[in-house]
């Protein structure tokens, strides 16, 4: 039987304004709760790993193994090759591809981790079943979802408020699902996980430069990157709707009593040996 083949749309597109967000992103920040599962030797696959600060980081962290960094996009990988080069890797490879069907053998791999990937996909379920598949018995398949749901902050604002809403609408128009992270464990165990590890994890922009790039990085987001074109393309929103989007965002950010939380569900699968 053929594989599935990835059918929603990346809500986020490429900007400047995304990747701002994802190259501040770390192994200790972003996949603390698989940190502690890795081994010097171990062969790992990065899903979905953008601009490659997250694979970088594994690929130190595990000095004589190798890491191979997988996305759908050829361009970012550029970025990506770069960021390893710059620190002086030479355990590390990227190539594109398709997280439902992945051009590797069977039992390939000791850890397929994959960071806020799922929200994205067509078919989650059968996404971890591929992955399953290609982690060898005893291997783990690491997975971390934001939920957008459970997105918290303060002050209160409508402006934000109509943010969530026009993201998660968004979002599943282009045939994702934003609310991933409660899903986590559902989607595994439907995949044929036995052994899964539950945990969470947050970010908490509150501090004055945390506000300033949060706010920023969505109000640019918002108006600018490929989100803003589906959102009006799609009919969800017109311009002026995004831009008071946007200004919502720049008049929280500029709050000095202002938090966000960001809730991720992570799960950690171990296949059985």
């Amino acid at each position: 039987m053929p594989h599935a083949r990835e059918t929603a749309v990346y809500t986020h597109g490429h900007h400047e304004s995304v990747l701002r967000s994802h190259t501040w992103r770390t192994a200790e920040n972003s996949a603390a709760y698989l940190l502690g599962a890795l081994k010097p030797h171990m062969r790992i696959l990065d899903i979905g790993c953008g601009p490659g600060t997250i694979t970088a980081d594994l690929a130190a962290l595990v000095p004589d193994g190798h890491v191979t960094g997988l996305d759908r996009e050829p361009g970012i990988l550029e970025r990506a090759r770069a960021v390893a080069g710059e620190r002086g890797l030479t355990n590390a490879d990227f190539v594109t591809g398709d997280v439902h069907a992945l051009d590797f053998p069977d039992d390939t791999f000791c850890v397929v981790h994959a960071h806020q990937v799922l929200q994205h996909v067509g078919d989650p379920v059968a996404a971890l079943r591929e992955m399953r598949r290609v982690t060898r018995p005893g291997g783990y398949v690491a997975v971390r979802d934001a939920d957008y749901a459970a997105m918290t902050w303060y002050p209160g604002s409508s402006g934000l408020d109509d943010w969530l809403d026009l993201y998660r609408r968004v979002a599943r128009a282009n045939g994702g699902e934003p609310d991933a992270g409660r899903r986590l464990k559902a989607w595994a165990l439907e995949a044929g996980f036995t052994d899964v590890t539950t945990t969470t994890g947050t970010w908490t922009y509150s501090t004055a430069e945390e506000r300033a790039w949060w706010s920023g990085l969505w109000a640019d987001r918002t108006v600018a990157s490929a989100y803003a074109g589906r959102a009006v393309d799609g009919g969800h929103a017109t311009r002026a709707e995004l831009e008071a989007v946007a200004t919502a965002w720049r008049q929280w950010g500029a709050r000095e009593d202002g938090w966000f939380a960001v809730l991720h569900g992570e799960v950690l699968c171990r296949e059985n040996a």
